[in-house]
């Protein structure tokens, strides 16, 4: 097996910077009690003011008078890493999220479909620059390897045992990822090395350091299988973004709204699936207000589906202010692509039904769109009916003499005083059961301007002619 790891240096901090729309402004994330606040983490442009991780608050204020502050928030830490777990769960189909700040994943499995490990190593950073993470990736036959490979060299891969045990004799003890704070206390005793650790006795290591050490140890070098918790996707999204300040236009919404749809496709192509239905969550200081999102078939292009989102947001009120967003997708069926000849040519400016379709239903309303079905019923006005879903099986229609295609909303006197009869009459007699007792003979008309017109006269009359329709 080959793993490879993807270390994330600053993961709560990218967690942050990637839902604002300016990232290069000053920023530190903030912890600590309310007694001693320290930075846990900065961006560039405030290490650059000369702010850094660990810094007391008062002291970078000193540096540095206005910079923004994001409380720091390891819940949101776990979830953005879970959230690369899945996404690197498209690559290979073990994954782990179990050390913090770092992802590992098998790769060897992969090379036939996704190519060699130069391919695929472009393909994962291409990927993560895209979604924001700064990253560093290392390669080596076993998990731990790589995870202390990444730490050193950003790029280092090692694929052979060999290599791999030989570099491995040279890493500090400080840098080697031992459990607890065993590195220390070895650099302080003097061993430097690896190299120099493997050569002193099991024993005296186990007493004086415990067993997980040699655990380590095994595992590292490969000598020991390593017993990984595996990533499994989950069946829902749920993603969310304090936006950290009062939102009352939905223009400001449109950046963490576009950010929150591409999560949601990255997770879509993960489990090869779409989504028809989702919630977006406007957060207010007492409240929330749900936008509902509904689609007739499952779609998983971010575009589009920021698209149609945006169109349904910006036909909401915003009567208080919004200080976060949620995105809350629990049902994700099957995405089946739409079938497209090999030759097809299409234009540029020319959407693809689906899309037209959505399109129109988020700008004109939800029964603006509809497909219609034929109905058994003999009476013209009641001849069909409305079917909104795309799923929904539409049968052939019962067969009856030729219909106008041009049906008036309701029938009207024919104003010509002398027209010809081409053929008639078509009895009618329904509805007695419903209160819409109907009894008429239909006759297909010719006017004097040459029209063929369908109208009706009371039963074994040929006079007082309705309209209620015309051919073409």
């Amino acid at each position: 097996m080959l793993w490879a790891c993807v270390l994330l240096p600053q993961l709560a901090l990218d967690a942050v910077l990637r839902r604002l729309p300016d990232p290069d402004a000053p920023l530190a994330l903030v912890g600590g009690s309310a007694q001693l606040r320290t930075l846990h983490a900065v961006n560039a442009a405030a290490a650059h003011a000369g702010l850094r991780a660990g810094m007391r608050l008062t002291a970078a204020h000193a540096l540095l008078r206005d910079f923004a502050m994001v409380e720091y928030d390891a819940q949101a830490e776990a979830r953005c890493q879970r959230f690369l777990a899945a996404w690197a769960y498209r690559h290979s189909s073990l994954v782990s999220a179990q050390w913090p700040g770092c992802i590992v994943l098998e790769v060897r499995a992969s090379f036939r479909l996704l190519g060699p490990w130069p391919r695929i190593e472009a393909r994962l950073r291409e990927e993560l620059a895209a979604l924001g993470f700064s990253h560093r990736i290392a390669l080596a036959p076993t998990p731990r390897a790589a995870h202390v490979f990444a730490g050193l060299q950003d790029g280092l891969a090692l694929p052979q045992p060999g290599a791999m045990a030989d570099r491995l004799d040279r890493v500090p003890v400080r840098h080697a990822r031992l459990p607890d704070d065993a590195g220390e206390r070895l650099q302080r005793m003097g061993i430097r090395d690896l190299r120099t650790l493997r050569g002193l006795p099991r024993d005296a290591l186990r007493r004086r350091f415990g067993l997980p050490l040699l655990e380590h140890l095994d595992r590292l070098y490969g000598h020991a299988d390593d017993p990984l918790a595996y990533y499994a996707p989950p069946d829902h999204f749920d993603a969310r973004v304090e936006l950290g300040y009062e939102v009352e236009s939905h223009m400001a919404l449109l950046f963490p709204l576009r950010r929150l749809i591409g999560d949601l496709c990255t997770c879509l192509s993960i489990r090869d699936g779409g989504v028809q239905r989702f919630v977006l969550r406007l957060e207010h200081d007492a409240g929330h207000s749900d936008v509902d999102v509904g689609l007739l078939a499952p779609e998983r292009e971010p575009a589009m589906l920021f698209e149609l989102t945006r169109s349904r947001l910006e036909r909401v009120q915003l009567d208080r202010p919004v200080v976060g967003v949620r995105l809350l997708a629990r049902e994700l069926p099957p995405f089946v692509p739409a079938s497209r000849d090999l030759f097809d040519v299409r234009s540029r400016q020319q959407l693809p039904w689906p899309q037209l379709r959505e399109r129109l239903r988020a700008r004109l309303g939800d029964e603006a769109v509809y497909r219609v079905a034929p109905c058994g019923d003999p009476r013209p006005e009641r001849a069909w009916h409305r079917v909104g879903s795309d799923d929904a099986r539409i049968g052939e229609a019962p067969p009856r003499p030729s219909r106008p295609a041009w049906l008036l909303p309701q029938p009207v006197p024919l104003r010509d005083p002398h027209p010809r009869i081409v053929s008639g009459p078509e009895r009618l007699e329904s509805g007695w059961w419903d209160g819409g007792d109907a009894r008429r003979d239909y006759y297909v008309l010719e006017t004097a301007q040459g029209q063929r017109a369908w109208a009706f006269a009371p039963p074994g009359e040929q006079g007082g002619w309705m309209l209620h329709g015309w051919f073409a």
